[in-house]
This record gives C-alpha cells, structure tokens and sequence, in this order.
C-alpha cells in the first residue's frame, strides 16, 4: 500500500489545522497540565474501580474480553481516569511492560487521552489513562479530522504502530471533543499477537501473519471512517460485527452523505454499475462449489481423491544428514496422518499432521489444507482459517488454498469475505486451466 499514518489528516484538511493542537508543551505549561507519569498501587486502582466492579466496564465484551477498561475516580479527584487490565499472561517480563508504559507516557497531545499511569504488581498489569465520556455526536467529519491528527502526531512521535484501532478507541472530553485513546499504542501483550475480537477492524495482513504494520493502522482507520460517515453508533453499543467492509456496500452505506445529487454514488466512487448493483455467477470447480456449501463431507471426498499431486513442484532443500537422520520419522507422521484422515479419525490426523509441520523438514500445502479440514471438521474455525492461509502462503497460485479459506470464512460468518475469496479461487482455476 505504501501509505504511512501520517498522511491520513491529509484527507480532511490543510496543515492549517497543525497549529491549533496543543502538544506536550502547551499541556505542560497551561491550565490543560498533566501530572507527570505514575506508577500507581494494586489497592489504589481498585479502590478507584470499586474493587474492578462490572458496573465500571466500559470496553467491548465486558468481563470476557481478555483485556478489560473500567472507569475509575480517585478519592482527592474530580477527575475521571480510565483503567485497563491486562491478562495476566500478557505481560510477563515487568520490566519490558514498564518500559513500554514509560515511553508511551511520554506523549502529551489533546488529540489523545493521554497515558498517565500504569500499575506492575505481582502479577498485575494495568494502565491509567485520563477518563472521558462516551457519547454521540453529530460531528462526524471533525471525529474523523481529530481522529486522524492523533495518529499523525503519534507517527511523528515514533509510534506509527497503533494496536486495535476501532471505535471503542474514540472518547471525548468534557467539552465534547473527540480523543483517540492512548490504550492502542502499547500492544496487548508482549509478543504483540493479539487483536480485538471484533474482526471487522481487524487488518487482513493481521489474519494472514499474525503482524500489525503502518498499513493496518490506514486499514482500520477507513473501516471506522465508514462507520463515521455511514451513521452507526460511535462508540457501537456492545455489539459485535461479523461483516467486514465490502467496496460494493459503500454505496448504500454512503448514499445519504451525497452532495452531489445529480449524480449517482456509483459514479462518484468510481464502482461500475454493473458492481454495484448485482453480483456475477461465479463459475466454481467441485471443490469450490463444496467449500460454498460448507459441505465437509465432499471436502474430504474431494481432498481424499486429489492427494498429493498438487506438492509437484514445491521446493523442499534437504541435506543428505537430515534426509538420513529426519526425513524417515517424518514421513511416517504424514502417513499416520494419511490413514486417520481416510479413516475420519480428525483428532488423531491433527496430532500426526501438527508433528509433520514442525518438524520443519518437509513443506506441503496439501498437509496444510487437510489438517484445515480436519480443524473445520472439530469447530476449529480459526486454526483451519490460518492453515488455509499458509497454503496460500506456501503455494500462491493453489485455487484449493482460497476454496478452503473461503469456507472458514462462512463458518466464520465472514460472508462478504468468503464470497470474494471463492472468486479469487475461481479465477485462477480458469486460469490454470486456460494455460
């Protein structure tokens, strides 16, 4: 994509708007003064919270998120405070977590409720931030504009990364202006692989590799800008999108925000008619066909037939030492795995799949794609739709890999998704065949 966070404002304005926001300076030296960052007791943040009370829950999901906001107020202060809790396997070096809050508190800006505390006792890891009300407001564009200089001014500060941006992350202060939450610019654990669980904010290249780059923050930013500009409720009220942004439904989504009535959204946005008002047939091998289906049981019929002869040509550079030393207990795995996958034993296929892959030595998509279905076949929905994606990522061009990503995906309930992933996997089995 090439785009960077900081270009984002450019969408909503000119640079004139740069000179009203009051960075850490202005903060520090005005009646807007922060105190300098905290490293807050156990008992005092539970104090604050209530004792973590489920009526100071304030983010998505409630108590089952595996991170949890409340509300807080200090005893000798007016003002509200937000607290994050982290899962007590997130953070497990309290020095690393310590370091991550000190560097994040650092930024001072009123585009951002800025961090101002952070707690690491025993196993306890949580964050303070100033608190603000949630609301709605009317002034979408300028949630957007202010939205979109927070990350410019975090980008320009070192932290171009922002983790989980959706709209939970949009607060506004007590005079109504809009805050993009300092919570996202520390990762939700250590290692980073953790996102939010509502999928419709999550960056493809997240689902592919499990990584958050520039990029996802420009991704997840446009799928919040249409839920700004198409009306939805900001923040949502607790509920959980399965559907992720198809081009096709910007236009209804956007067709009351039209100026221009004269002409028609299509034209505007620069979607053929025909795109925008039906969907072509798409032409679908059987595989295809019963991956649309979610058929599970002609999948396997159909993975059973093909075999291996889609591995011809895979690149596998073995030395002589680990084809003597390896390679045999190898082998023998993958033909453990062979026969409980013919014999629907799917648990027992998985296990001798799982010991095939790490091994390392030998690297075939089609094991990836069996132990998918063996996933699918176990309510498994995640794990078979990151095996689908390393098949893809092994063999690009395998119209096999998309078809069973494409039924992950409707498991999912990802129907817009899987739909566009089916014709991916469509187009290139006439392409194969036109070869």
């Amino acid at each position: 994509m090439g785009a960077r966070c900081s270009n984002l404002s450019l969408c909503w304005g000119s640079s004139n708007f740069k000179s009203n926001i009051k960075y850490s300076s202005d903060l520090e030296n005005g009646k807007e003064s922060l105190p300098g960052f905290i490293e807050y007791s156990l008992d005092q943040l539970r104090a604050a919270t209530a004792g973590f009370s489920a009526d100071n829950i304030v983010s998505e999901h409630g108590e089952k998120a595996p991170n949890v906001v409340y509300r807080g107020k200090f005893d000798n202060e007016d003002r509200l405070v937000a607290i994050k809790r982290f899962n007590r396997s997130a953070w497990p070096d309290p020095r690393q977590f310590l370091e991550e809050a000190r560097a994040v508190g650092q930024l001072r800006s009123e585009r951002l409720a800025n961090l101002i505390g952070c707690c690491c006792e025993g196993n306890e890891r949580l964050l303070v931030a100033e608190g603000k009300s949630a609301y709605e407001r009317s002034m979408r564009l300028r949630v957007a504009l202010y939205l979109a200089e927070a990350l410019e001014y975090c980008s320009s500060n070192g932290r171009a990364l922002y983790h989980d941006l959706n709209a939970y992350r949009i607060l506004f202060d007590q005079d109504g202006n809009p805050r993009l939450s300092s919570f996202g610019l520390m990762k939700n654990s250590r290692d980073g692989k953790s996102y939010s669980t509502n999928l419709a904010f999550t960056p493809p290249e997240y689902l592919r590799t499990g990584r958050v780059i520039p990029e996802s923050v420009v991704y997840s930013f446009g799928t919040l800008l249409l839920d700004l500009l198409s009306g939805k409720h900001i923040p949502p009220s607790h509920y959980e999108s399965r559907e992720r942004p198809n081009v096709k439904s910007l236009v209804t989504a956007l067709t009351p925000l039209q100026k221009e009535t004269g002409v028609p959204s299509h034209v505007l946005l620069g979607i053929s008619h025909e795109a925008a008002s039906s969907e072509q047939t798409i032409l679908l091998a059987p595989l295809g066909e019963a991956c649309s289906r979610l058929d599970l049981t002609a999948i396997h019929e159909i993975l059973e037939k093909i075999g291996y002869k889609d591995d011809e040509g895979i690149a596998n550079d073995l030395s002589f030492q680990m084809w003597t030393d390896q390679i045999q207990e190898t082998l023998n795995s993958k033909k453990r795995g062979d026969a409980s996958f013919r014999a629907k034993d799917f648990g027992t296929a998985i296990e001798c799949y799982t010991h095939f892959i790490d091994s390392g030595t030998v690297v075939s998509p089609t094991v990836f794609a069996r132990r998918c279905l063996c996933y699918l076949m176990n309510g498994m929905t995640q794990e078979a739709l990151g095996d689908a994606m390393q098949a893809q990522v092994i063999s690009p061009d395998w119209p096999t890999a998309f078809y069973l990503q494409a039924a992950a995906l409707f498991s999912l309930g990802m129907d817009n998704d899987a739909k566009e992933t089916l014709k991916d996997g469509a187009n290139l089995e006439a392409k194969k065949h036109s070869n």
